[in-house]
């Protein structure tokens, strides 16, 4: 046989596809198995007794066969897998909600004593509620990215940051923050952004979190958070997840793996679509401002000159909900609803103004999308257009 040629290292698109399954043709699989046991047998109790103690010492998932549901899952594990390979992670942690993952991520640092969060605002709300809250012990500060450094004290355990920030789409330089956190770990919420637009680890977040409930299944149909980052932390997650119980249920996990298999192609498509909505908002006179990241994506948010809940009120192909990310395009008014539990002086200092929407473009067509958002947005008033209202970042 001559040299195999094959490169050493894979393309986004191919990790999306084959990643966490490069062992089914193996076993003489194609479709990833589904393995809904809650407890597997076990005829050595001095074996799985070491096991049990070596998973109590770092975290590190047991050698041989599962132990039992709450431990692991390799349905689960699959999905794991894949996202680490496609965040450049050593590993990743999957949990049942994102807000299960970012609760376990504060823990772990608490339990070391390292209460003190530095935050930046806007954040999605119920992160923000969960820190501002002290809801698990935590206590934090909020400062805008420049200010970073000078938030840090001895018992700051996170620096927690979002880029692009829901709903404003804001964008952090992630390397120069990562930079003014020092030995500090840097969780990035790269929920909107994903693997296929950003990879925060390669800029230096040590932690990596996504709501895979949104582009990571991108259907709808499943409930789940996820943290990439490395081996030591992911120990020390599991041993959280494992005595917390916030574990991602086997079907989801399935679900998930689906989803990565199709995350690049859903992105671009739907980043594709979000910027020409974009550009049409920002020259549209009923439409005050708009923000649209410069790294792109498939989120949109835009503040109308009148009414934004007849907007809501009047989309009819555009669907009006929470969540985001789907295959299919979603409208909320984050001061009602995702960001109504942030307190309002706070919400509106971060730029969620009241007359604030914020869209999830889908895959439909363009022309059909618009359509519906020109309808919903009502009687054309007579000002002329004005481009330079595309504010990005």
């Amino acid at each position: 046989m001559g040299m195999d040629t094959r490169r050493t290292t894979r393309a986004l698109a191919t990790e999306a596809v084959h990643a966490g399954r490069d062992d089914l043709a193996g076993l003489g699989l194609h479709a990833p198995p589904i393995d809904l046991s809650t407890t597997y047998p076990s005829y050595d109790s001095r074996a799985e007794a070491a096991r049990i103690d070596a998973f109590a010492t770092t975290g590190a998932e047991p050698d041989g066969p599962p132990v039992y549901g709450r431990l692991g899952n390799p349905t689960v594990a699959r999905f794991e897998t894949a996202l680490a390979r496609l965040e450049g992670t050593e590993s990743a942690v999957a949990f049942a909600s994102g807000m299960a993952a970012l609760s376990a991520a504060l823990l772990v640092r608490g339990s070391m004593g390292l209460r003190h969060v530095v935050a930046v605002r806007p954040l999605y709300g119920c992160s923000d509620h969960l820190l501002t809250a002290g809801l698990l012990g935590s206590e934090v500060t909020w400062t805008d990215p420049a200010g970073v450094a000078d938030a840090l004290r001895p018992d700051t355990g996170l620096v927690l940051v979002e880029s692009p920030a829901n709903p404003t789409l804001a964008e952090i330089d992630l390397r120069a923050v990562a930079h003014a956190c020092g030995s500090v770990p840097l969780l990035v919420d790269n929920t909107f952004a994903t693997p296929v637009l950003q990879r925060p680890a390669e800029h230096g977040a040590r932690l990596v979190l996504h709501s895979a409930t949104k582009y990571l299944g991108g259907h709808g149909d499943v409930l789940a958070g996820v943290v990439a980052c490395d081996e030591e932390f992911a120990g020390r997650l599991r041993q959280v997840r494992f005595a917390t119980g916030g574990v991602l249920h086997p079907l989801a996990g399935y679900l998930l793996l689906r989803g990565l298999s199709t995350l690049p192609v859903r992105v671009r498509a739907a980043s594709a679509n979000a910027a020409e909505l974009a550009a049409r908002l920002a020259a549209d006179p009923r439409v005050d401002r708009v923000h649209y990241p410069r790294i792109g994506g498939a989120m949109v948010s835009f503040e109308v000159n009148g009414d934004p809940h007849e907007v809501i009120a009047g989309v009819r192909l555009i669907t009006p909900a929470v969540s985001l990310g789907s295959v299919d395009s979603l409208i909320q008014h984050p001061a009602s609803i995702s960001h109504r539990i942030v307190d309002a002086d706070d919400r509106r200092g971060a730029g969620v103004s009241d007359r604030l929407l914020r869209l999830s473009v889908g895959l439909e067509d363009v022309e059909d999308l618009w359509a519906d958002l020109d309808a919903a947005l009502g009687e054309r008033k007579a000002a002329p257009a004005r481009p330079e209202a595309l504010a990005q970042g």
